[in-house]
């Protein structure tokens, strides 16, 4: 499970709590102002550099191992391109034909709105936005898009061209109530013609795994049908997506020359043997060895990971994030890890869902070095892995917060937002104060103690089994409540996490009440619903919290100057009621109940109140900083001595976002168009 970036690009103080924004003492003040992060806006979007702080200090050999991981995460690029849409990799390619070899005037509207259409694909990894899932809509019309082709003596016909301005293939991802989930997304996990009926029944004969230890199944492959037999097409070496998985093969092979201990060799050695045979026992025996290897300085994800592309919950997007420790964070936020028991017990769950025994639950702030597939450009800022349930139960997990990329958003600026929504100066005051120890401390508890809790009950499927579309966005709020239960409780004080634990609480819980129920509205267009896994759970938990306070005013709408806000007028009573919430949600879970989670998801976190959304979409208006945000790698380069030995490694920082994506296409592009 990952953790968004969300708000930081628009609120530096704070603006949603399920953020972890710790600086890093290795950056001195004056670095931070030196280094420039900003490298341009374009639509919606902000692109950003990040520093990699520690990266000078360590040996040659970890240095090699750094860019190692990198090039293997680069190499697998065009999978989750071609996993977003069948024809990104054609688009893509004629897109980028035409801004090489264009001659014409440059300058032009038409022009420009086609670069800015370009900028967009880049960002999104393909033609469908990169968080609201909606097709990207050019402002150019077809006629000027055939010129600019002719031009260029580029090719793009058929379905591949039409899709680019008519309205087939609108949503990469659809998970609403009422339509065949399947056939209605776009993303390119199924056949064209496999049913949501398909999918549920494939499954339900297809092979689970040992015993009390099931597979991800569906995670590495396509369903699609051959002669009238729907079968999986695997995603390994000498399957789909081979040409690129041999890249990523080619360099972890050399990444485990130089491993820093016998643990992270046994583990690359198990990735490798995944990715070329494609099987999932494999990818489990990885994961447990991967969440054991605890030890060195280097760490990484890659592979088909987090899936919340997959309208059903089965198919992994291919993503790499490549780490360096950071020490004195690391070392800071070991003491969650070391009293998970008591937060379990604790906890208002039900005695049957809690664990007896949490295991293996390590948390650590790392600084990335390079990310690809769905970690880039827009990145999350927290992770936690392994996802298979029993694997965490069993062996443990990893749960890191990406420090270098929260501190980029920090010296990136913000903005007037939180004093436009905030009603008092106390509130305001209060949030500019606290919010930021508030935001580290919800991402910690979220995904150390959150993502770890709870307990199926025996025979109970896995979540994407029972609880379907509405899985994701479960998980994710059940990890927040657990948080937001926590961060209003003295414990938290006694651990020295915080100074003050009812003022640091105060400002989580107004924060998350004044995103949930308005902030996050302006990532979305007036009259559309809410549909992104994040955005959902915050609406639901923050809705059902309102009505279910409304007897004793616990949260209080309040209209001044004709501007709403809503105010949290009693922390304890709110404590209760995320307690209750989060007992039921885990109750969900753990039996497995799909009605119950979808009428909580329908009827609290999908509909947007439309007088409250017009106005802060027009109070919002006046602030220019865009919405989402997202980051160019640094270029790793290798030095060699006469002999072709690597003796150092340098980084170099891009100058412009199309800089990047152009040296991405020329040197990674390792798939056929058609896959």
């Amino acid at each position: 499970m990952k953790i968004k970036n969300l708000f930081l690009s628009l609120m530096v103080v704070g603006v949603l709590v399920s953020c972890d924004h710790k600086k890093h003492k290795s950056e001195t003040k004056k670095e931070e102002q030196a280094f420039n992060y900003e490298v341009e806006q374009f639509a919606d979007i902000k692109v950003l550099r990040y520093q990699i702080p520690g990266f000078n200090e360590l040996t040659l050999k970890e240095k090699q191992l750094v860019y190692y991981l990198t090039q293997a995460g680069l190499s697998g690029r065009d999978i989750i391109w071609d996993q977003n849409y069948r024809h990104n990799l054609k688009i893509r390619k004629a897109l980028e034909s035409i801004n090489n070899n264009y001659k014409g005037d440059r300058n032009s509207d038409d022009f420009k709105n086609f670069t800015t259409y370009l900028k967009r694909v880049w960002f999104s990894n393909g033609i469908h936005h990169h968080y609201s899932n909606d097709k990207i809509k050019p402002e150019f019309s077809k006629e000027y898009f055939a010129t600019l082709l002719k031009e260029t003596n580029t090719e793009l016909e058929g379905e591949a061209l039409e899709v680019i301005f008519n309205d087939k293939d609108n949503k990469k991802v659809n998970k609403k109530k009422g339509v065949d989930n399947v056939l209605a997304s776009a993303v390119n996990f199924y056949g064209k013609d496999i049913t949501s009926k398909d999918v549920e029944d494939f499954y339900k004969k297809a092979y689970k795994g040992p015993k009390g230890q099931p597979i991800e199944a569906g995670l590495n492959s396509k369903l699609v049908r051959e002669n009238g037999k729907l079968v999986e097409k695997v995603w390994k070496s000498g399957g789909m997506y081979g040409e690129a998985i041999d890249k990523v093969i080619f360099w972890l092979e050399k990444a485990k020359t130089v491993a820093e201990n016998e643990a992270q060799a046994k583990s690359l050695d198990l990735l490798i043997e995944y990715y070329k045979t494609g099987n999932l026992d494999t990818w489990d025996k990885y994961c447990i060895s991967w969440a054991k290897s605890t030890e060195g300085n280097i760490d990484w994800i890659n592979g088909f990971i987090e899936v919340y592309n997959d309208p059903k919950g089965y198919r992994g997007s291919y993503e790499s994030i490549v780490q360096v420790k950071d020490f004195d964070m690391s070392k800071k936020m070991q003491v969650l890890s070391k009293n998970a028991q008591w937060f379990e017990d604790n906890s208002p769950l039900m005695d049957e869902h809690k664990k007896k025994n949490v295991v293996g639950i390590s948390y650590k702030t790392v600084n990335v070095a390079g990310e690809a597939g769905d970690a880039s450009p827009s990145t999350p800022i927290g992770v936690n892995l392994p996802n298979n349930n029993w694997i965490r139960e069993q062996h443990g997990s990893k749960s890191v917060s990406l420090g270098n990329i929260v501190n980029a958003y920090e010296n990136a600026g913000g903005s007037g937002r939180l004093k436009e929504f905030t009603l008092t100066e106390e509130e305001y005051n209060l949030a500019k104060e606290h919010a930021q120890p508030a935001d580290k401390l919800h991402t910690a508890l979220h995904e150390v103690v959150g993502h770890a809790s709870g307990l199926i009950n025996k025979g109970v499927g896995q979540p994407k089994e029972t609880l379907k579309n509405y899985a994701s966005t479960i998980e994710e709020g059940r990890a927040d409540l657990v948080a937001l239960y926590y961060l209003y409780d003295p414990k938290i004080q006694e651990l020295g996490l915080v100074e003050d634990w009812k003022t640091t609480g105060k400002a989580a819980y107004d924060d998350y009440i004044r995103n949930g129920l308005m902030l996050q509205l302006i990532r979305i267009n007036l009259g559309d619903d809410i549909e992104e896994d994040h955005m959902v759970n915050r609406q639901w938990i923050s809705a059902w919290a309102y009505e279910q306070g409304k007897k004793d005013n616990v949260i209080e709408k309040v209209v001044k100057d004709g501007k709403t806000y809503f105010i949290v007028n009693n922390y304890e009573k709110l404590r209760d009621i995320f307690g209750r919430l989060l007992r039921e949600v885990q109750r969900m879970k753990s039996e497995g109940d799909f009605e119950a989670a979808r009428d909580l998801v329908e009827n609290y976190g999908v509909k947007v109140n439309q007088e409250i959304h017009k106005e802060v979409l027009e109070r919002n208006s006046k602030f220019k900083s865009a919405p989402y945000s997202g980051f160019v790698n640094p270029v790793l380069v290798p030095t060699t001595d006469k002999d072709g030995n690597i003796t150092d490694i340098k980084i170099i920082q891009p100058n412009t976002f199309e800089e990047q994506m152009n040296y991405y296409s020329k040197n990674y592009s390792f798939l056929p168009l058609n896959n």
